[in-house]
């Protein structure tokens, strides 16, 4: 009967050095480990044990590589909020999917249901891509704005 007990898992406690070690690589993935802990007023070999600990657990699931936009300065980001009868929101999201032009699809809440980013070389493609956006069975509104220039862009 030992297999059938299962063991709990616990989720790590955070303390505030944690706090502090993910709020720096949020920032910086890229801090070399003596700044890490300069930063946080600790010895390098607990920032690293810490930094371990975290991936351990699962907390830190990875580290990417920003990459600039491959399109030339002119390109369009646009924001695209759609709202969709519910029963269709599977079907939506996949046709939604399929167009490249989209980066990212979010669930939203309020009067519109879906979030879209949109990244177009231009006005007119931008355009072509909200008309085809709202010629999606199940998709009732839209509601677009022209994203103008970044003020922050963290990682989440």
């Amino acid at each position: 009967m030992a297999n059938s007990i299962e063991k709990a898992v616990a989720a790590p406690s955070l303390d505030a050095l944690d706090h502090q070690l993910l709020a720096l690589l949020k920032v910086n993935a890229r801090l070399p480990m003596v700044n890490i802990a300069k930063a946080l007023g600790c010895a390098r070999s607990t920032a690293q044990l810490r930094l371990k600990a975290l991936e351990d657990a699962g907390i830190i699931t990875g580290y990417t590589v920003g990459v600039g936009s491959t399109r030339g300065p002119g390109a369009i980001r646009a924001m695209v909020l759609i709202s969709i009868e519910s029963r269709h929101e599977p079907s939506v999201v996949r046709e939604l999917a399929k167009r490249h032009e989209i980066t990212k699809l979010y669930s939203v809440s309020g009067r519109y249901d879906l979030c879209a980013m949109l990244l177009t070389d231009s006005t007119q493609e931008l355009d072509a891509v909200i008309d085809k956006i709202r010629g999606v069975r199940g998709v009732v509104d839209t509601f677009s704005t022209i994203l103008l220039s970044t003020k922050l862009d963290r990682p989440e």
